[in-house]
């Protein structure tokens, strides 16, 4: 069944306008570092690289029944400026004071004007998270059974209220300042990586479905890099949202320098937008596929997705799923079809985006039910319903329950 739907599908780059990239059988690696910023010119898996410093961390606080403490002492460790928390291992201490600053190559202007351009694109790129990567991820057999399998598929609306923090950090427009918060995040969230890795091969029901020796390796976290950033870039552009060469140059470098504090070497983080393309065209588009365990997490968020967006039922919700990622992947997913909605929704999207940018004067008769629509997504991407500041990245302890 999965060949098969592998063999008929078409990609959502096709949909995107990227016609020549469809499912096939991955292929051997071939991307090479001289598309990346350390510009080397030579051609390393990244599925066979890891994170083996902060696993080792991660393996000791597992070790020493330290998980709980370690949460505490850092919980209310959120701003880039502050100081590292007292109350930690210093095995812990001692690897965060090295990894707790910007990469030597990171520019404070870029980083800034990225910012800037963020709160410009706020609402599409919210609405783009929510209905394209974040049901795109269920699509990801990988990264779908990682999730499934560890403690966070257990529990989604939590999982999802801790990811969208870490997005909402990465875009809030002092992100990477002292003031910011996504410093701390992202080694939070590296630790928490480093965690699952060490959990989930003692889990029988995901060694089961297990195709590489350990979970969340380098090629797997940017698979995902591409399924949010390269998806959003293509999609927006897709969408006619207004973005200079200069906004666009300032995401990227943003995403470089997320990527390189979630652990990925430089070898492999796409230098230009047009190698992030080339490098999604071999590791995310060829690489999707339906499995039981992302049907069910799909299931699971679309479940909260429809709470806090203002009444609209679940035939928009899924029309727009569709109208973002394509109707293969919705199809896979088992989402239903609403042709009042997606006719709603193919000529009022538009003209709302056009609208909302200043580009015409006529707002759309349909612009009351999208800008409800919006403002549900923006509540649910801020703080799934509570509050940003009430969702810490946490480190778990255990595998989800019975796996």
């Amino acid at each position: 069944m999965e060949n098969l739907s592998r063999r008929r599908a078409l990609s959502l780059g096709g949909a995107l306008g990227l016609a020549s990239v469809t499912l096939d059988v991955p292929k051997a690696w071939s991307w090479s570092s001289a598309g990346s910023i350390a510009k080397t010119d030579t051609v390393t898996d990244p599925f066979s690289v890891w994170d083996p410093v902060p696993d080792q961390a991660a393996a000791q606080i597992l070790a020493d029944g330290a998980t709980a403490s370690v949460n505490s002492a850092w919980k209310p460790w959120i701003r880039n400026s502050a100081p590292l928390p007292s109350g930690m291992p210093g095995y812990l201490t001692s690897y965060l004071q090295g990894v707790n600053q910007l990469p030597s190559w990171a520019d404070p202007a870029k980083l800034a004007a990225a910012g800037q351009a963020y709160q410009q694109w706020m609402p599409y790129m919210e609405v783009a998270i929510v209905f394209g990567s974040g049901i795109l991820s269920t699509v990801i057999p990988r990264e779908a059974r990682a999730v499934y399998y560890s403690a966070g598929g257990a529990d989604m609306k939590a999982r999802a209220a801790k990811t969208f923090t870490l997005a909402f950090d990465m875009m809030a427009a002092d992100s990477w300042a002292p003031t910011g918060h996504a410093i701390v995040s992202a080694n939070k969230t590296r630790l928490v990586h480093s965690t699952v890795r060490n959990l989930l091969p003692t889990s029988s029901k995901f060694e089961a479905t297990a195709d590489e020796p350990k979970p969340i390796s380098n090629g797997d976290i940017l698979r995902t890099f591409h399924s949010v950033g390269t998806a959003n870039h293509l999609t927006m552009a897709r969408w006619g949202v207004s973005m200079s060469a200069d906004q666009q140059a300032a995401d990227l470098h943003a995403w470089q320098v997320a990527l390189h504090m979630l652990g990925v070497q430089d070898q492999f983080i796409p230098a230009s937008w047009a190698d992030a393309v080339a490098q999604a065209q071999q590791m995310l588009w060829p690489n999707l596929l339906a499995t039981q365990e992302g049907v069910s997490l799909a299931q699971t968020l679309l479940g909260y997705i429809e709470q806090p967006t203002f009444g609209l039922d679940t035939g928009f919700v899924n029309e727009f799923v569709r109208y973002t990622i394509g109707d293969t992947y919705a199809d896979w997913l088992g989402l239903g079809h609403d042709l009042i909605s997606r006719g709603v929704i193919e000529v009022g999207w538009p003209a709302f985006v056009a609208f909302s940018q200043g580009l015409t004067w006529i707002a759309p008769g349909s612009y009351g039910l999208i800008d409800a629509f919006v403002q549900g997504v923006s509540n649910l991407f801020l703080s799934n319903a509570t509050s940003v500041n009430n969702t810490p990245i946490t480190l778990p302890s255990a595998n989800r329950p019975g796996a």
